[in-house]
């Protein structure tokens, strides 16, 4: 067995120049929302207002997402990208349009709420193509025997944006205002869509080009409900991220309990991500190819101890801890499911697995700050968090018990087995 090499993807130039577009993307997103729930909340006072955000955002990710992953593995990745990124910059030019003094002084409070819902629904059909389009071109910018390292930096970059994007996100609030903060924001989406053109077009894999979208659908379908190993890793990050998920409200505890303002609201999301950061890179030195399944049960384990662990502090820095280790164990959940992923799904349906992933994980976000914010109008945001962390540790007990596929899942001969065809 060859020593692993973990700058074996960054030595490819265009996976290079994906990265980085990635980073603009993600950091310039993660900042808009940041500063989106930091103005509704400040307009509203309601925890609920928060919750509707993400209710705006599922609606269309989880119905559009099948039907994205059809039209993803039907075309061309790199034009798809950037078409989505292009209509993305529109989203942001909107929201700081909506913010500017232009029609903050005109337009009705209630009016630019609405608006902003809007906008945020319409990011959420882009999110539907976004996630299996990014997934998809990876696969096409590295050889097999390198996914694993590839689905380590392409998440890794991700996290880093999110940290970057969460903690700028909350300091530039106060620097420059929100309005210039989310001009800032469609600048750099412009600019990644320049650099998304200094990757070539890509082949398309799928051999079933014109293939009926309901016969494609049900492929689809029928391929992940027939794979314990990814149906397993999907229900339990996706029951992790909908009751665990804290970052929906974070602005309920920087406002009201922990009392930081915008600059501490900044340092909780990226204490988050900083975690996630710190484990991911660590990953792509120390492999997690062996005993897979029961490294996945115990970092989403140790996820919920750290929320609860967040709801119950009511002091600054015992929060950021807490949030820092629920990122860290986070992003070894997520390495080890995009690793997966990449490893156990055929070229010719990428897209749809990845959109079904996106059902799962991605829509249980969106509809995990719902669930955060109905809960915290309720119970209070303490217990809201309190009883999330809670429904992740029973998730985390019930999926290894009944699902032995996972528990036991170890992806070393595997690898090894594509390194050596490579």
């Amino acid at each position: 067995m060859s020593k692993q090499d973990p700058y074996a993807a960054l030595r490819i130039k265009e996976f290079n120049i994906f990265l980085f577009v990635r980073f603009l993307l993600v950091f310039g997103w993660s900042m808009q929302f940041i500063v989106i729930e930091w103005e509704v909340y400040s307009i509203t006072k309601d925890p609920l207002s928060l919750g509707i955000i993400g209710l705006m955002e599922i609606i269309p990710a989880f119905t559009m997402a099948l039907f994205a992953g059809h039209i993803v593995d039907q075309n061309e990745k790199r034009n798809l990208l950037a078409l989505c990124t292009a209509a993305f910059s529109l989203i942001s030019l909107g929201l700081f349009l909506l913010t500017s003094d232009t029609f903050v002084g005109h337009w009705s409070t209630k009016t630019i709420l609405y608006c902003i819902y809007g906008l945020v629904f319409f990011g959420g059909f882009l999110r539907s193509f976004f996630g299996p389009t990014i997934f998809s071109l990876v696969a096409l910018l590295v050889p097999k025997k390198i996914y694993h390292n590839a689905a380590t930096w392409s998440t890794s970059t991700w996290k880093t944006a999110s940290v970057s994007g969460a903690l700028f996100g909350g300091f530039f609030i106060s620097w420059i205002g929100v309005d210039m903060t989310l001009c800032l924001v469609f600048i750099l989406v412009i600019l990644s869509l320049i650099f998304t053109f200094s990757i070539e077009k890509k082949p398309i894999l799928n051999k079933k080009i014109g293939e009926p979208m309901k016969e494609s659908l049900k492929a689809g379908i029928k391929f992940v409900f027939q794979n314990k190993a990814i149906l397993g890793v999907l229900t339990l990050d996706m029951i992790a991220v909908l009751f665990g998920g804290t970052v929906a409200i974070l602005s309920v505890f920087a406002q009201d309990v922990l009392k930081v303002g915008p600059e501490g609201f900044g340092v909780l999301n990226a204490s988050i991500s900083m975690g996630s950061i710190v484990t991911m890179f660590l990953t792509t030195y120390i492999p997690i190819n062996r005993k897979t399944g029961k490294k996945m049960l115990v970092s989403v384990f140790v996820f919920g101890l750290s929320i609860i662990a967040f709801g119950l502090s009511s002091i600054f820095w015992i929060s950021i801890l807490a949030l820092f280790l629920s990122g860290a164990a986070d992003g070894i959940s997520m390495v080890i499911r995009q690793t997966i992923l990449q490893l156990k799904t055929p070229d010719d349906m990428r897209g749809r697995v990845s959109s079904v992933n996106s059902m799962f994980v991605g829509s249980s976000n969106e509809l995990g700050a719902f669930e955060s914010g109905l809960a915290a109008k309720i119970l209070g945001p303490a217990m809201a968090v309190i009883f999330g962390g809670t429904m992740t540790l029973i998730t985390v007990v019930t999926i290894g018990a009944v699902n032995p596929t996972l528990r036991d899942l170890d992806l070393t001969e595997e690898i090894e087995a594509n390194q050596v065809e490579a």
